[in-house]
């Protein structure tokens, strides 16, 4: 059973997300949410990359911003960005990418997913405008613990100040009280990761505790995304059936563009293929 959603608002007050979330449990579906880094390999196949995604049923989209050192990665997200380093991303190049997406899909939800050290390079409050600016939703910071959102609320403050949901992460060792302290800041959704390390789909994905979720639920964070190893449509039904909401995955989508990156056509074939049976398990 997918966690419920408890919102009151009408669609004008809510974000993309939330009303993303609505439409989904109203229709007893769960969310499939893929992940690409931005100009990979370039900033025209990245746009196509990302239409390829919309037209065959991704519901929302988390996009990287490449970066040097991406701690959080595995070797193909981590592959997927120096691609796109070497082909010349940089933060405005993506946000670009972004702003071009925006003006033909309004309704998609869109989450930025980075590495601290991009957001304060321009300064807090200039990178979240920037980023409201071209359309996104919302941002994913992955070096950047609930812990020093605590003793460091610049984050939280320039992100509201834009109109900017700043995601919050749940580790799967995470104990109750951890949860409890990470809950109050969880907008937009909730990431759950479904086990320790670094992306990949080598090692299985794991399930959100029921007690994690219950948690959640009582404290009014957002719905939970499963994410980490998910590659498979066995993979979504097990997620929604832990009472995740839905799913991100990412290596599995990069490793099919890193396949075909030379063929556009067959890229798009194959990407959407894929995209068109994860979002399937998801109903």
């Amino acid at each position: 059973m997918t966690q419920p959603i408890s919102c009151s608002c009408t669609d004008s007050c809510c974000g993309r997300f939330a009303r993303l979330f609505r439409r989904l449990e109203a229709a007893r579906e769960g969310a499939f949410v893929p992940f690409v880094n931005l100009c990979d390999p370039t900033p025209e196949a990245s746009l196509e990359i990302l239409e390829t995604l919309a037209a065959n049923g991704a519901d929302a989209l988390e996009l990287g911003i490449p970066f040097s050192d991406p701690c959080a990665d595995g070797p193909v997200i981590a592959a997927s960005a120096h691609r796109a380093l070497q082909a010349g991303s940089t933060t405005a190049k993506c946000l670009e990418v972004v702003r071009r997406f925006r003006a033909k899909h309004p309704d998609t939800p869109i989450s930025l997913m980075l590495y601290i050290n991009l957001a304060f390079a321009p300064g807090l409050e200039k990178f979240f405008a920037d980023c409201a600016a071209a359309g996104a939703d919302a941002v994913l910071i992955a070096d950047l613990p609930a812990s020093m959102r605590d003793v460091v609320p610049e984050f939280d403050d320039a992100a509201a100040k834009a109109g900017i949901e700043l995601i919050s992460l749940v580790p799967p060792s995470a104990t109750p009280e951890h949860v409890r302290k990470i809950a109050p800041h969880a907008k937009g959704y909730t990431y759950l990761l479904s086990r320790a390390g670094i992306t990949g789909t080598d090692k299985a994905a794991g399930t959100p505790a029921h007690e994690v979720l219950a948690i959640l639920r009582e404290l009014g964070a957002a719905p939970g995304l499963l994410g980490f190893g998910v590659s498979t449509p066995e993979h979504v039904r097990k997620a929604l059936a832990s009472g995740a909401a839905g799913v991100i995955v990412g290596s599995a989508i990069v490793r099919i563009i890193t396949e075909h990156v030379n063929d556009m056509a067959a890229l798009k074939d194959s990407l959407g293929a894929y995209v068109r049976s994860m979002k399937d398990a998801t109903r």
